[in-house]
């Protein structure tokens, strides 16, 4: 089984002592052109490539003849980036009654209980709780089955920066039950893809709980659920609710079949910054019922769409309760609602504000609560707030001071570990997506093409209104940006480390840098790429404070905090979410929060 190789290290004799290594060179550079002794801080040096200066030159030639590609694997492990590898087939086929319990990531799963009559199949923990990032490819549960009962619990679960693929569950089986529950929850930056769960099925109960909920970004698809089913029951609870700034597509629900009972609930409920797709919802069915409850209520801001629902269907009842009642606006369009369908009753309820409404049947169809006014973010309640906003997060100048109690948000860096790469490598690599995405080896609609493509867009894109921006992948590139800002006479800056995360802290001595004056930064924060990526920038009128910060109960200190704060907020969103946290609007108030792990902020030297 191949795994991704995070361990750094500095091989070969000497290590880092070694004159000639790239970290020594960027030690070198740092003296030359920083024009103080200042300590160089650990939490930046440490970044340094591990090369030593022989695999450094072999891969700069490599590099240099575009021939990386063909070495990318040890070049990765040994420069200590982000790669995937390739999945290891495991061809081995499970029938009839299995029970399956914990099996780990970076490997096909090609068929498990196919074909078995009356069979008990049992699977827990697919690729739970792996950290490091991962590919992971699973083709088929209970495939042709008859009469059994299936349970699948806990598949990608608390993963970080994963690839997975479901390809079919309980396809063309009869009778019987299927569970399946939890599918990639609590998940960092997933890329996800469910390509059929119960297609054509007959007389079944099929249940599915929990899709990517309480996940961060990513990209997520479903392709299809129930199609061509006979006399199914089908339920589908909670896909993506309590996710952040997630972007899913669920193709077909229920397609073509007969004689259905047919439940979806909650869809993108509580979603912070959603771009939603739903594309099909039991069209062309005959008999059954169909009831939706809840598509992406209480949600911040996003885009959202609905295309098809109950289309050209001749069946008893259809019901839709509840579009888009979003607590803070965004913008939902909703297209075709029971159009060409014979259904004895079609209800929809509650359709929030800020929505297009296209084509549904008139004949048969109660409508009712049609742009029902949701809650503005003006009048956002404190619970809502903190849906999206974690406390502590943002806050004003004012709480810097001692004796001031306050919460502390989880500062901890949730990316995976890398490190930069020399700049005698970095200089021969095109910063290109298409170029990058060879080297790397992406191929489309992964989730290495995403990591690149967001990468890029961010690095790429314009700068904001008073806004100087560089992408640097070098601590040499650092060091260069920061002092063409700021002058040769500069120092940088972290949070000590992560204690009082996601607890109260209090603030002790508060030191105001360069005396509280009003001046500016340089702030640095990671990106998701192959290599050590950050997005620097400086951005005008910032005060930059160091704080002590102690436990509030014994009053010990357990951390030292660097804080910013934003002066000028005009040019920021209303629906930012430090307006959402703190109340009041773009340029009426300043705007403060820490910098978090393994994020940084140079200043001139005070």
């Amino acid at each position: 089984m191949n795994r991704i190789t995070t361990q750094v290290g500095f091989s070969g004799s000497g290590g880092d002592q070694n004159p000639f290594t790239p970290k020594a060179y960027a030690m070198r550079y740092w003296d030359k052109a920083i024009q103080n002794t200042l300590p160089k801080p650990s939490f930046l040096t440490s970044k340094a490539s591990p090369l030593t200066a022989i695999q450094a030159a072999k891969y700069a030639k490599l590099a240099a003849t575009n021939a990386l590609t063909t070495r990318l694997p040890e070049f990765c492990s040994a420069a200590h980036l982000l790669c995937f590898p390739d999945i290891t087939p495991n061809l081995s086929k499970r029938d009839k009654s299995q029970s399956f319990s914990g099996y780990e990531d970076g490997q096909n799963f090609t068929s498990y209980g196919i074909g078995g009559a009356g069979s008990v199949n049992n699977f827990k923990n697919y690729s739970d709780g792996f950290f490091n990032p991962g590919v992971n490819e699973f083709r088929s549960y209970s495939r042709s089955s008859g009469g059994g009962s299936e349970t699948f619990t806990g598949y990608g679960e608390g993963t970080n920066v994963v690839e997975e693929g479901f390809n079919t569950y309980g396809k063309g089986s009869g009778g019987g039950t299927g569970e399946f529950t939890q599918y990639a929850t609590n998940s960092n930056v997933p890329t996800l893809r469910f390509s059929s769960y119960g297609e054509g099925t007959g007389g079944r109960q099929e249940s599915f709980s929990k899709y990517s909920d309480d996940s961060n970004a990513g990209d997520q698809t479903f392709s299809n659920y129930g199609k061509n089913a006979a006399g199914a029951v089908s339920e589908f609870d909670s896909y993506g609710n309590n996710s952040n700034v997630a972007s899913s597509t669920f193709g077909s629900y229920g397609a073509g079949g007969a004689g259905q009972n047919e439940t979806f609930t909650n869809y993108g409920i509580n979603m912070n910054v959603p771009e939603e797709n739903f594309n099909n919802y039991g069209a062309r069915t005959t008999g059954g019922t169909q009831a939706f409850t809840n598509y992406r209520n209480q949600a911040n801001v996003g885009d959202t769409s609905f295309s098809s629902y109950d289309k050209g269907s001749n069946q008893g009842a259809a019901n839709f309760t509840s579009y888009g009642q979003s607590f803070n606006e965004g913008s939902d369009t909703f297209k075709g609602y029971a159009v060409n369908s014979t259904a004895a009753k079609a209800g929809f309820k509650e359709y929030g504000v800020n929505t297009t409404f296209k084509e549904y049947n008139k004949d048969g169809v109660s409508f009712s609560g049609y742009t029902n006014a949701t809650t503005s973010s003006a009048h956002v309640s404190g619970n809502l707030a903190k849906k999206w906003v974690e406390p502590g997060k943002f806050f004003r100048e004012s709480m810097l001071k001692e004796g001031t109690i306050m919460p502390m948000p989880d500062i901890k860096d949730k990316m995976p570990k890398r490190s930069f790469l020399p700049r005698s490598i970095l200089t021969k690599l095109p910063f290109s997506t298409s170029e990058l995405k060879r080297i790397f080896k992406a191929s489309d609609e992964s989730s290495m093409d995403k990591m690149i493509k967001d990468s890029m867009g961010e690095c790429t894109r314009a700068p904001s209104a008073g806004e100087t921006k560089r992408c640097v992948g070098s601590v040499e590139d650092m060091i260069d940006f920061a002092t063409s800002v700021l002058g040769r006479d500069i120092t940088v800056r972290s949070t000590e480390n992560v204690n009082g995360s996601k607890k109260n802290v209090m603030v002790s001595k508060v030191k105001g840098i360069n005396g509280g004056k009003v001046t500016k930064s340089v702030s640095c924060h990671q990106s998701l790429f192959p290599y050590l990526l950050y997005y620097c920038h400086s951005v005008p009128k910032v005060r930059v404070y160091e704080a002590d910060l102690l436990d509030p109960n014994t009053k010990a200190k357990i951390n030292h905090g660097v804080a910013i704060c934003h002066l000028d907020t005009t040019a920021w969103s209303p629906t930012h979410g430090a307006f959402l946290a703190l109340g009041s609007g773009p340029g009426k108030i300043e705007v403060c929060h820490w910098i978090f792990e393994n994020d940084m902020t140079w200043t001139i030297a005070n």
